[in-house]
């Protein structure tokens, strides 16, 4: 797919074949480009499950909200206000809101991200979350054409379940909409467990063990899964 020869209207046409064709990444790098921005990400259930994702920064910037429990996602889930919800200058406006998120954004290159809502009718399910590496605000056209993104992949992301995975993009990899934080569900129930404290405390505990260490997520809940595994 040479996506940087299409339109946006042309990659959202393109939505269904792209799905089962393993060009999942490609599509979301094509979606980015045409929204001016580095990459896209998508989470849902209050970002609990990053589903959809373009790039490596991408899922590192959702991820890093997943573990501070703070940042633009999470802020713009409660307030409906602007669409889209626009920080167009991270470290210049934002670093006293959340300062810890600041951080590890800055570290990744990002200095502006934007949220749409994604919706099913007038259900919102999560967020589609776009980063630049320079600061300032999009352009109108530019906001509304990100509405029209998260629309599209609302039904695709719930709808769409993968039949086997895909050799070059599957589970964790850019474009997948496999569950891309399942062992982070296994490692909490593991803590609740183990500690004997409800799950809310045990996922608390493992962010707070993974923001210590400087780690990803994925990798200290999948240390603590390899451990309950028998030799």
């Amino acid at each position: 797919m040479e996506n940087n020869q299409l339109s946006l209207h042309d990659l959202l046409d393109d939505l269904e074949s792209v799905i089962d064709s393993g060009e999942r990444q490609a599509w979301a790098e094509g979606c980015a480009r045409a929204l001016g921005l580095g990459g896209i990400a998508v989470s849902l259930w209050r970002g609990d499950e990053l589903v959809w994702f373009s790039d490596d920064i991408s899922a590192r910037l959702e991820d890093l909200q997943f573990t501070l429990g703070e940042g633009p996602g999470l802020t713009a889930e409660r307030d409906i206000g602007a669409v889209p919800y626009q920080v167009v200058d991270v470290h210049g406006l934002f670093d006293e809101q959340w300062p810890q998120f600041t951080l590890g954004a800055e570290a990744l290159g990002v200095a502006a991200v934007f949220v749409w809502p994604v919706r099913i009718g007038a259900v919102p399910i999560g967020t589609l979350t776009g980063y630049r590496s320079t600061p300032g605000p999009l352009s109108e056209r530019q906001a509304a054409d990100g509405l029209l993104v998260a629309d599209a992949l609302a039904s695709q992301v719930l709808a769409w379940r993968p039949q086997r995975p895909a050799s070059h993009d599957g589970p964790g990899a850019a474009g997948t909409v496999d569950l891309h934080r399942a062992e982070v569900h296994q490692a909490t129930g593991v803590l609740s467990v183990r500690l004997g404290v409800p799950v809310a405390e045990a996922l608390v505990r493992l962010r707070a063990q993974a923001f210590a260490a400087g780690r990803p997520l994925a990798d200290v809940a999948r240390e603590i899964i390899k451990r309950e595994l028998p030799a």
